[in-house]
């Protein structure tokens, strides 16, 4: 993720017109949920790590705001649990040791908080149990992946940056121009210190990694030697190059389980480019695709579905996403687009604490590193990940402003929906393609709500029933909310 990129609006890159003709909720709607369109398994919600957890990894009160579902108290004030269970941990690509008279050289304007120290700092010796590698480096953000993993996250490895040494101009900012950096002798050393981190973690930190990714944004041109943030630029040519070895260095450790996902591009167009640009070989190492999801409302976010899931029989996660817009209307309204048009298995949102208030759901002050205000997005984020849970089957909706999930061990559905409108209205929820539906007792729906605009956060309600097969639901303008629907069968 990078600041100076802004958020593309819809569009005609966007999808299909009948895609935004159902991008905004009209007054009196009705939503009829498909059950026999299955989108896949939910696998999750997640996090990155980096730079929050660098900063606040000690804190047991945040992972367990972000890592449970449970009720945690923050300044005084009860918070409801975000439930993440994927979290992501960024191998830094920085050290300040000097190795033969060469040292790292540093953007002047990346933050102290954004440099984040990798594991193999000094070229001279690749072995993981000698003095050239530091595995006390890194303690906040390696803490909270020890605490997310302990609290049941799934967990991720990927690199903003190799190494500084791997790089072409010892920077792990950029090249000067935002082109190529990491030097074609360093594709596998990139590799190995991927794959050794990952056996390092499984063998002394009781973590895991289920996936590693190799890349972020690679294929994007903002990666420079004066950024604010580690990054590489790698085409990709030399994606494809550098895949192989990672798989080759995971082997030979014996982390033939541990998958590789790839390409982290910066959004659905882009990531579309590389992987039509990969030949079948370089496609069959890696099992999952990861996007991330700046395009905003716009971009072919069907064409990248069919490509990679529907042609190509390969996992796709959004892994990363974030915007300014501290209401959480924006996050919602595309996340919503997400399930439409992505059908992704899994949705991590890039920082859950930034010193932008904008993009925190949790900010804090980039000068003192202290914690401050909840915003909005943090409720709006509880609506989804607190409901539609790991192992629940995601379901067609029709609309691109609401989502839907069902659990079939529970006979539960989930469904969320956004009223993008400035206006209030009442939206219909059309259940009768289902078997059975009887709700709680009653009928009851219990259902949670808040208005991004001010007032409801993440409030509970149970004053709204079935009738029959549907249920009708009063939306406040631009409010999330959240249905549980029990006794529901297929």
């Amino acid at each position: 993720m990078i600041r100076r990129r802004t958020l593309l609006a819809a569009t005609g890159g966007a999808v299909l017109g009948s895609a935004l003709a159902a991008g905004t909720a009209h007054a009196d709607a009705t939503i009829a949920v498909s059950p026999s369109t299955s989108y896949g398994t939910w696998e999750g919600w997640g996090t990155s790590l980096a730079w929050w957890a660098n900063v606040f990894g000690a804190r047991n009160d945040f992972a367990d705001l972000f890592f449970t579902t449970g009720s945690v108290t923050y300044n005084g004030t009860a918070l409801p649990g975000l439930g993440l269970t994927l979290a992501r941990y960024n191998l830094g690509g920085c050290s300040w040791n000097t190795v033969n008279g060469e040292s790292m050289a540093v953007s002047p304007n990346i933050p102290r908080f954004k440099q984040i120290e990798g594991f193999w700092q000094d070229w001279n010796n690749e072995d993981p149990a000698s003095s050239a590698w530091n595995w006390t480096a890194d303690a906040n953000q390696r803490t909270m992946l020890q605490k997310a993993s302990q609290r049941g996250a799934t967990t991720e490895l990927f690199a903003n940056s190799p190494m500084w040494w791997m790089c072409s101009n010892h920077n792990p900012s950029g090249a000067a121009n935002g082109g190529n950096n990491l030097q074609s002798w360093n594709y596998r050393q990139h590799a190995s210190h991927l794959a050794a981190t990952a056996l390092y973690a499984r063998n002394n930190w009781g973590v895991n990694f289920g996936t590693v990714d190799p890349f972020n944004e690679p294929a994007s041109s903002w990666w420079t030697a004066t950024g604010t943030q580690e990054g590489c630029h790698m085409d990709p040519a030399v994606q494809a190059a550098v895949l192989p070895h990672l798989r080759s260095e995971l082997d030979k450790r014996g982390l033939t389980g541990v998958r590789i996902a790839a390409s982290d591009e910066t959004n659905y167009d882009t990531a579309r480019s590389t992987w039509s640009s990969f030949g079948s070989a370089t496609r069959a190492l890696v099992n999952q695709v990861n996007v991330h999801g700046y395009q905003g409302s716009g971009g072919r976010r069907d064409l990248l579905y069919s490509d990679v899931v529907t042609a190509s029989g390969k996992k796709l996660w959004n892994s990363e996403t974030g915007d300014s817009d501290g209401t959480g209307l924006t996050m919602a309204s595309n996340l919503c687009y997400d399930f439409r048009w992505l059908h992704p298995t899994a949705w991590c949102y890039w920082q859950v604490m930034d010193p932008s208030a904008g993009w925190a759901m949790i900010a804090y002050d980039a000068n003192t590193l202290q914690p401050t205000t909840v915003q909005t997005k943090y409720y709006v984020m509880a609506q989804f990940s607190r409901h539609i849970r790991p192992g629940m089957r995601i379901l067609d909706t029709g609309v691109s402003y609401a989502a839907a999930a069902y659990d079939p061990t529970g006979r539960r559905l989930v469904v969320v929906a956004v009223n993008t409108s400035s206006s209030a209205q009442t939206l219909t929820f059309d259940l009768s393609r289902f078997s059975t539906v009887t709700g709680g007792s009653g009928g009851l729906v219990p259902r949670w709500n808040t208005v991004t605009t001010g007032g409801d956060r993440y409030r509970a309600y149970t004053n709204t029933y079935l009738s029959g097969k549907s249920v009708a639901v009063p939306f406040a303008a631009k409010a999330v909310q959240t249905l549980q629907v029990d006794g529901v069968t297929i």
